[in-house]
């Protein structure tokens, strides 16, 4: 009788759990569970419905290794859900979208798994992956009726308070991997604010974090619960958090009529800092990637070049390894290093703040042994010339090529008033040809008395020298139409 009994408890233990059907769905009301649940969730939940017992699986002694990306993401995924008519409308939503996730995935792939990985680092509940989902169908460019903007819909306030830089040259919040800071820092800080229940932080990230405290003030004045689910707050605020509660709950039990993306485990873009100001059309040079895609893979830049003032880094679409091994990478971010007495491949990448894997990646090395003498590969900007366009000339190039014509020198002294573009304007020639005849750079300020050297087309009659009457009249078409249009 015995020996029949522990069999069956074994065979329970062994039985597989089905995978749920339309029909638990529409029971949601009563059996909805979870598999996993945390801490925090137990303990803001627990004045509301009952959770049942997790049950314990025997642990395996060696995990296999994860390829999927978004297997990644289901397995960490721990929050509670109450079963109640909210949720169940949110699920009956996405069930009615199956490929919803799929879809919006496309528009997440370059950014997520540095999202993940971020996430983890600041040990944060993975659910917060899919917030951007829930925020914006994960839109870098979104902008809603109340001025927030991007994946993350980040306020301008927010943003700023957060470290997100915006002028007219960058946006931090369309900016996915900026912007994924500034976010994660917010909810950490309403996270702490909220007691550590992260319910009452999400609705705070949606409405603010003054109207949930109200409401939770609210509450206790009537002896009422202070459960989210029990809370009167706006309508888009008590659909909010339902909306992400659900999506992690038909990831975490992999419901037949609702499709699971697929990405492989590792980021298929790479970070990297330029360094200094640069144009879109450059970097698309010396890259080899397309300008198109470089502005659409980094939609915080607003023009086509940084701020002088920075951010310069920028998302480009080769992983980690196939930037590293590139030409452009090694090139102009990699210098030769020798080893010195006391070096170690941790020691380097601390010192060319870099890693210890991007080292080895870089000089096709198996094994941390490095010897002295040994030269190596490591991660340094190079100096760059000037990485900038001068669009005041003209981007239109003859395709071919004239023979050049004869020219003579001509010496123009500076007076008072003269510009680069004022002088260029009237003997015809570009500001660039200005710049390398003289050796100067486009800041220059010059300097009344100082002769600039121009090489004109040769011609019978020598260029009359220009007069301050000229510049003033040139100026005063330039300055006409704009005062009438400011009228």
């Amino acid at each position: 009788m015995i020996g029949l009994l522990i069999l069956l408890l074994c065979a329970c233990q062994s039985t597989k759990p089905k995978a749920p059907t339309q029909q638990d769905v529409a029971a949601i009301s009563q059996s909805l569970l979870l598999t996993q649940t945390t801490k925090e969730n137990l303990k803001s939940n627990s004045e509301s419905t009952e959770i049942a017992p997790v049950k314990v699986l025997p642990e395996v002694a060696k995990k296999p290794k994860i390829t999927d990306l978004w297997l990644r993401i289901s397995t960490k995924l721990s929050f509670a859900n109450d079963p109640n008519e909210r949720l169940k409308k949110r699920l009956n939503w996405y069930l009615s979208q199956p490929n919803y996730l799929v879809s919006v995935s496309k528009r997440a792939s370059p950014y997520l798994y540095h999202i993940v990985e971020e996430i983890e680092r600041r040990n944060l509940p993975m659910e917060l992956v899919l917030l951007p989902f829930v925020e914006s169908d994960f839109r870098p460019e979104a902008v809603s009726s109340e001025h927030a903007v991007g994946a993350w819909q980040l306020v301008n306030a927010t943003a700023y308070h957060f470290g997100i830089t915006t002028d007219r040259w960058y946006d931090g919040r369309k900016d996915v991997l900026a912007s994924t800071h500034a976010a994660l820092e917010y909810l950490s800080y309403l996270h702490k604010r909220f007691n550590g229940n992260w319910l009452h932080a999400l609705a705070a990230y949606n409405s603010g974090e003054g109207r949930v405290k109200k409401a939770i003030a609210r509450n206790k004045r009537r002896g009422k619960s202070t459960n989210f689910w029990h809370l009167s707050l706006p309508k888009e605020t008590a659909e909010y958090v339902p909306k992400l509660m659900a999506l992690s709950y038909l990831l975490q039990t992999e419901h037949p009529n609702f499709k699971r993306p697929k990405l492989p485990n590792y980021a298929l873009t790479s970070p990297l800092d330029i360094g200094q100001q640069f144009d879109f059309s450059i970097l698309a040079s010396i890259s080899g990637v397309r300008k198109a895609a470089l502005h659409k893979l980094n939609p915080g830049y607003l023009l086509h070049e940084s701020s002088p003032n920075g951010p310069h880094k920028i998302l480009l679409p080769f992983s980690e390894q196939s930037l590293i091994k590139s030409d452009f990478f090694q090139r102009y971010f990699s210098q030769t290093y020798t080893v010195r007495s006391n070096d170690t491949l941790y020691r380097l990448a601390q010192r060319f703040n870099t890693s210890i894997s991007n080292i080895k990646l870089l000089n096709n090395k198996q094994s941390d042994m490095i010897r002295i003498g040994e030269v190596l590969k490591v991660k340094q900007t190079q100096k760059f010339g000037n990485l900038l366009v001068d669009y005041k000339i003209s981007p239109y190039v003859a395709k071919v090529q004239q023979p050049k014509p004869l020219t003579m020198e001509f010496h123009h002294t500076i007076n008072d008033g003269d510009s680069l573009w004022k002088i260029s304007k009237h003997y015809k020639v570009s500001v660039k040809d200005l710049l390398v005849w003289n050796e100067l750079n486009a800041n220059k300020v010059l300097k009344p008395g100082k002769v600039l050297i121009l090489h004109l087309p040769k011609a019978n009659e020598t260029p009359k020298k220009p007069n301050k009457s000229v510049f003033l009249s040139d100026l005063e078409q330039l300055v006409k139409p704009e005062t009438r249009s400011n009228r």
